[in-house]
């Protein structure tokens, strides 16, 4: 009974943001409580789930607060204008290749093995870029999101470590026969990128065609004069004169993001703190410059908050434990021997279902054990479910990384899952099929 209504809860969750017709933050809120409701838990159990959710999220929360302001005093001051233009001039407007650099600055970036710092450091940076070249945001989305999955499957990162806290192995001695399938998949994903970009070349040329955008290199210069005055007012913005002390504090504040050994929400609250009054002196400017970027970091934090009661709920109610120790139970007799495989192929949509602690902490024991008693070893089975389901990490409502994502992109989780979600789906089946071939996940 668990395992249906915890099945019905997302479902109803996941429909509700694709569709669009209520805001996330009243359905990550009211389903789950219903759930709960119908699955006997009472008020005060379901205030305790509450709690802990709300405990797991609020270092991220504060982070995506302080992270918006800051970020966005950087933008205001014109910190990011040099590189978007050089990166302008150089590409000449090529949407090709800024699509495929995207690739590898995300990778890059997912180094220190955190999605949050990857999607701090590279939205607010490239997203003005996409903007003025046209492009759609949900591809820098993607292209960000796969990058840094594949880049993932690092020995500090999430997923690897719990496995190797599942099987009791070595995370190093784990990761060593995966660096080859993080090379062939970032290869395999600047050429996917490189499609895409062409793709979306061709949409901005229609779009242009028909009038729906203006030419994103040559700028119409028959602007409005409500264009003139936004113009106007960011140059009034902008801070020429201190580019470079605004630059080693983005660097400095980036850098130890990087290092890992101070919380970012501490990170972001220091260098918001510094910025603000270097660059606007008066309380009267600092105060608009807070009001004119407080809304989209206070809503976003409300949704990382109804995310945390979300997951808070399902993971209190054991639905998510049940839900993978039910999926086994009802499997056919025939297919067992090869459930390792089964499960990773459809590692993506399991994202939509599980969370990454359900998935690993639940599911991999349970193929793990079936598997293993038909001469499959521990460690095959842990790649098939790693391989398979690492690239969907960031098309899952449940990642509070995304969350963050889509708030400093201002996008919605519904469309980016309609946008993302077969992209990421047969890219993982590709580089699945790959890993089989080299000898990696066998059976």
């Amino acid at each position: 009974m668990l395992s249906i209504i915890g099945l019905l809860t997302i479902f109803v969750i996941v429909a509700l943001l694709i569709s669009g017709r209520i805001t996330p933050i009243v359905g990550l809120v009211i389903v789950p409580i219903i759930g709960a409701f119908f699955a006997g838990f009472d008020f005060k159990e379901i205030g305790e789930f509450f709690g802990n959710g709300i405990d797991s999220v609020i270092s991220v929360v504060i982070m995506f607060i302080f992270a918006i302001l800051f970020f966005g005093i950087m933008q205001d001051a014109g910190v990011f204008d040099p590189l978007i233009n050089t990166m302008i001039k150089v590409s000449r407007g090529n949407v090709v290749a800024v699509a495929m650099a995207t690739v590898i600055i995300a990778a890059i970036a997912q180094l220190d093995g955190s999605g949050a710092s990857t999607f701090l450091i590279t939205i607010p940076a490239l997203l003005p870029l996409y903007k003025r070249l046209k492009m759609n945001p949900y591809l820098l989305l993607l292209l960000v999101g796969i990058s840094a999955s594949i880049v993932n499957m690092v020995p500090w990162g999430g997923p690897l470590g719990r496995v190797a806290a599942v099987l009791g192995v070595d995370v190093t001695e784990l990761w060593r026969p995966l660096i080859k399938i993080q090379v062939i998949g970032l290869l395999l994903l600047v050429f996917v990128a490189f499609v895409l970009g062409l793709r979306e070349k061709r949409l901005i040329r229609k779009r242009i065609a028909d009038g729906l955008v203006d030419d994103p290199i040559e700028e119409d210069e028959s602007v409005d004069e409500n264009q003139l005055t936004a113009k106007r007012e960011a140059l009034s913005l902008q801070r020429p004169k201190l580019l470079w002390l605004n630059v080693i504090i983005a660097v400095t504040v980036i850098g130890l993001l990087v290092w890992g050994e101070v919380p970012a929400g501490f990170i972001f609250m220091v260098g918001f703190s510094i910025a603000l009054p270097l660059n606007y002196r008066s309380v009267n400017e600092q105060m608009d410059r807070i009001k004119a970027h407080a809304p989209n970091a206070l809503l976003m934090a409300a949704i990382i908050l109804a995310a945390g009661s979300f997951l808070g709920i399902l993971n209190g109610a054991n639905m998510l434990d049940s839900i993978a120790t039910d999926l086994v139970k009802v499997l056919p007799v025939f297919i067992v021997p090869y459930l390792h495989i089964i499960i990773g192929f459809f590692g993506v949509p399991f994202d939509l279902l599980l969370s990454t602690d359900a998935y690993y902490f639940a599911l991999l024991p349970i193929v793990e054990q079936v598997v293993s008693g038909f001469g499959v070893s521990s460690i095959s089975a842990a790649y098939a479910l790693i391989v398979g389901n690492i690239i969907g990490t960031f098309v899952s409502p449940f990642s509070p990384a995304l969350w963050l994502a889509l708030g400093l992109a201002g996008l919605e989780m519904g469309k980016h899952i309609r946008y993302s979600f077969l992209i990421m789906w047969g890219f993982s089946i590709v580089l699945f099929l790959i890993t089989m071939a080299l000898g990696v996940i066998t059976f």
